[in-house]
């Protein structure tokens, strides 16, 4: 069923058009993601779905009824209550039907000495009704449901007195995150959630997202965020909208296709032009040919000519080239502690980092990773250990907080005052690689956004060559582009990366080794952050077997159990790995049913089934959907036999 429609919608400033000919459809419990490059309208839209704002052009049709939760970017909660009363205000109903349990609980004892009464009967019949219906809208557990949100989102018990309007910015947009989650709209429209969420809330909230009862319609920038929760995107662009079945990834790779069909469209009608128009300037003017040549030339007035497609809008195009090469070993660390005025916040950390190896330092808010950065590069000294630089090592930094930038210096300044002698022509060809040109360049920096801030940075760095570069968050203010253009220069770079980040999807694709931080010290995982979750998987296990108690186990000690668990570990992965690949084969079978009814439509339009060489077409396309339908239907039923005996 359908929820919500959006159909030719537009907006325009003036003479300016900002988005035009957008199509959205939300079906019941659709997961949606929302993306566009920065400046697109994507905000804008979701306002219009929304009801704050009215297009301009087309219109949004909503279901009879719909109810629907929004929240903005940043948007904190605004009340006098306490965290705990602000949550209960979600189940004013149940709460009232508890009270009225009550009341009539205390009638029924009032009036128990005459139970054959007309009315102690109508009493319990009355209760026995609403107590139906509060069991049935989970009214025995809606605090429990309350309890288990806040957790979710780092709110304890400790904190459930605390005046809401005492919060941090970030604890309030949280908060309000965790009251639309307990009203359990039809449709939940989130624009950028996971800003302010460590990795551990945001795996929680992945988590519950994707067993939420409603539709979700998101805008994020968190790459993994969008591959673990949606099901399929809507590409926004000023000329309108493009729809991709399957998460982030799966939307990825298949506009690079699209890309590579539209292209080769493109080409083989230029080939197609070039050649009538190279007859019609051969036999115009030859009167034995003219009639021949004016034909050819009506034919290419009727060709709707292709534009030349572009995979992308135009982004930074920079790389990371050292001026020298490294020795083989690039960092030592042994038995560091880090913290401050003698008070450790991590240790013992022991870290060898070798030339060419990219890795990431994870770990939870406050423990100290920037810390350790500052402490390698000797701006904080360590508590305690050693740190050692190899042969030949030149660092570079890139700190979180950009400062490193000058507040009173232009775009131009900034790098040409590090580098006098170059000539201004090249200063201004690299800053043009990172989009600063034209006036861009006499910008201040105080006047620049986050954004612009991060690539003028990025910008210093490039024009250093160093061969060990160290990364402070470097994704926090940029765009999904510029994000996917800095991934792709640090896979090419010829040297060795040390770097802190919450952007799980930045991580998994760059990281050969996780270095993981905690006050107990630092463990090493030889992986990526997929591999990393794994293994910790595993050792969740593992220390929840060895925590069971020995009386519990009868005559099985210890030690068998951990036998035991080792002799399923093969078994367990296996399970795992047999449970996404039929989750992959259901959304494939998903994409194919929607495919096949979609051919299935254009055969029944007249311009089609008029047409014996179109219908034919579709016919084929038809046969080898249905095809690839029962082939994936085959794995499915074969796979899921598998898991269920496993």
């Amino acid at each position: 069923m359908i929820l919500l429609q959006v159909q030719q919608v537009a907006r325009f400033f003036g003479s300016d058009v900002l988005f035009e000919h957008v199509n959205l459809d939300v079906q019941e419990n659709a997961r949606i993601a929302l993306v566009g490059h920065n400046g697109v309208g994507k905000s804008t839209l979701v306002k219009m779905i929304v009801g704050q704002q009215s297009p301009d052009q087309g219109q949004i049709s909503k279901n009879k009824g719909l109810t629907l939760g929004y929240l903005a970017q940043d948007t904190g909660l605004e009340t006098s209550n306490t965290i705990y009363a602000e949550m209960l205000t979600v189940f004013k109903n149940l709460r009232h039907m508890e009270n009225e349990l009550h009341q009539i609980e205390a009638e029924i004892a009032a009036t128990a000495t005459s139970t054959k009464s007309a009315a102690y009967q109508h009493l319990l019949k009355k209760y026995d009704q609403l107590q139906h219906d509060f069991k049935e809208a989970n009214g025995y557990g809606y605090e429990s449901e309350i309890r288990s949100v806040l957790h979710g989102f780092h709110f304890f018990e400790e904190d459930y007195k605390r005046q809401v309007a005492t919060l941090s910015g970030g604890q309030k947009t949280r908060l309000a995150l965790a009251k639309l989650l307990l009203e359990k709209r039809d449709l939940l429209i989130l624009d950028e959630p996971t800003n302010h969420l460590d990795i551990e809330t945001l795996s929680w909230l992945e988590n519950y997202l994707q067993t939420y009862s409603g539709a979700l319609l998101l805008i994020s920038h968190d790459r993994y965020f969008l591959d673990k929760v949606a099901h399929e995107v809507y590409e926004l662009t000023p000329t309108g909208t493009e729809h991709y079945p399957g998460n982030y990834s799966a939307y990825i790779d298949e506009k690079k296709a699209r890309y590579q069909q539209q292209l080769k469209q493109y080409e083989k009608q230029q080939v197609e032009i070039e050649k009538l128009e190279d007859f019609v300037a051969r036999n115009i003017v030859r009167a034995s040919t003219t009639k021949r040549a004016q034909s050819r030339r009506k034919q290419l007035e009727k060709i709707t000519r292709l534009e030349k497609p572009t995979l992308a809008a135009k982004g930074p195009r920079f790389q990371f080239t050292p001026a020298r090469q490294s020795g083989n070993l690039v960092l030592n660390v042994t038995a560091a502690y880090i913290g401050y005025n003698s008070q450790p916040l991590a240790g013992p950390i022991n870290l060898d980092l070798r030339k060419h190896q990219l890795m990431a330092i994870i770990g939870p808010n406050g423990v100290g990773k920037s810390t350790l950065l500052k402490s390698l590069l000797g701006k904080i000294q360590l508590l305690s250990g050693e740190v050692r630089f190899g042969t030949n090592v030149d660092v570079g930094y890139y700190d979180q907080e950009l400062k490193r930038l000058h507040s009173s210096k232009t775009v131009l300044q900034e790098l040409w005052d590090d580098h006098p002698t170059t000539p201004e022509g090249e200063i201004r060809s690299i800053l043009g690689s990172f989009l600063f040109s034209g006036d861009d360049v006499k910008k201040l920096v105080h006047n620049l956004s986050g954004g612009e801030k991060a690539r003028l940075l990025l910008t210093k760095l490039a024009f250093e060559h160093d061969n060990f570069l160290i990364f402070d968050e470097p994704t926090n203010h940029l765009d999904i582009e510029s994000k996917e253009v800095l991934e792709e220069a640090l896979q090419n770079f010829d040297g060795t990366v040390l770097f802190i980040s919450h952007d799980r999807y930045f991580i998994n694709k760059l990281a050969s080794s996780i270095l993981e931080l905690s006050s107990a010290g630092s463990k090493l995982y030889l992986g990526d952050y997929d591999y990393y979750l794994d293994k910790k998987e595993e050792e969740q296990a593992l220390a929840d077997d060895q925590a069971v108690p020995s009386t519990a186990l009868g005559k099985q000690t210890v030690k068998e159990t951990q036998q035991n668990y080792l002799q399923s570990k093969e078994l367990q992965k296996k399970k795992r790995k047999l449970t996404r690949e039929i989750a992959l084969l259901e959304q494939e079978l998903e994409d194919k049913a929607t495919e096949i009814e979609q051919i299935q439509t254009q055969m029944t339009l007249p311009e089609n089934y008029k047409d014996p060489a179109k219908s034919k077409t579709l016919q084929q396309q038809l046969k080898k959907a249905q095809d690839i339908q029962d082939q994936l239907e085959q794995q499915w039923e074969h796979k899921s036999l598998e898991n269920e005996e496993l």
